[in-house]
């Protein structure tokens, strides 16, 4: 007797639901428990870490990403329009930063900030400086890109009405296009602050002090002062998530939100 569509559904459900027990029985069965609670979850070695350094390490990854994130976006807004300038010196200016910068690691900006910088010119950057400023200079070259296809998302319709009512092409395109623009590309500049998060990371190359240490050099230093397995870095790694997870919210809302507006649209038109 043939199966009905329904009936293989249930059966492959019921297969895959076997499957998934049995891989937990034997999870259970042969794991070393004692040994993954002493790893991982060995929280009373590492309580002198509780709250203050933590908290430390987590304000300081807040601010590096906060300052990285408002001047790549600041920059990032300069760049998408000078790529979309109609004098070319301006767009092989933009589109050599963008293409450079998006094409070599993060971390060599943070070396060349933390170290090149006070060699080349005898700068005497701080921690704050080094990460915010090597943050932004990377992302302004991704966050250039979302905006100008959020730019260019814009119906040109708009613009030339804007023109039309006798608006200059400068007050049409900050009150008119750049506006729109960045609520059609809210979605990914949410994506692109979650990554500047974890690049912040990166500012543990150039060496810092304890107090301007941020949440991965406060794990990693915790391993070899509390001996307490990776505790401290899974303790980093759910400071991250109270950071990134938010902010992975907004950004589904946020896109959901675009969603419904361009059906409402559609279905008016």
């Amino acid at each position: 007797m043939a199966l009905t569509t329904r009936h293989r559904r249930r059966l492959s459900l019921s297969i895959q639901a076997a499957v998934f027990a049995c891989a937990v029985l034997l999870l259970l069965i042969f794991v070393d428990w004692a040994a993954i609670q002493r790893s991982f979850f060995n929280f009373g070695n590492i309580g002198p870490m509780f709250p203050d350094i933590f908290l430390i390490g987590l304000w300081n990854t807040l601010q590096y990403t906060a300052v990285g994130f408002v001047f790549g976006l600041l920059g990032g807004t300069v760049l998408a329009l000078m790529r979309m300038a109609s004098f070319p010196v301006y767009r092989w200016i933009a589109t050599v930063y963008v293409e450079f910068f998006r094409g070599i690691p993060a971390i060599l900006v943070f070396i060349a900030l933390g170290f090149g910088a006070s060699l080349a010119f005898g700068w005497n950057l701080s921690t704050l400086q080094i990460a915010g400023s090597a943050l932004a200079i990377v992302s302004s070259a991704y966050i250039a890109e979302t905006l100008r296809a959020g730019l260019q998302a814009v119906p040109k319709g708009q613009m030339e009405a804007a023109r039309a009512l006798g608006m200059p092409a400068w007050r049409s395109m900050i009150t008119i296009q750049i506006p729109q623009a960045f609520r059609i590309v809210m979605p990914p500049l949410t994506n692109e602050a979650i990554l500047l998060t974890k690049d912040s990371s990166l500012i543990f190359v150039v060496g810092m002090a304890g107090s301007a240490a941020e949440l991965t050099k406060m794990g990693r230093d915790g391993i070899n002062v509390y001996q307490a397995g990776l505790t401290p870095l899974v303790v980093a790694g759910v400071c991250y998530l109270i950071i990134t997870v938010p902010l992975s919210i907004l950004a589904r809302r946020l896109e959901n939100r675009s969603s419904a507006r361009s059906s409402r649209k559609k279905a008016k038109a």
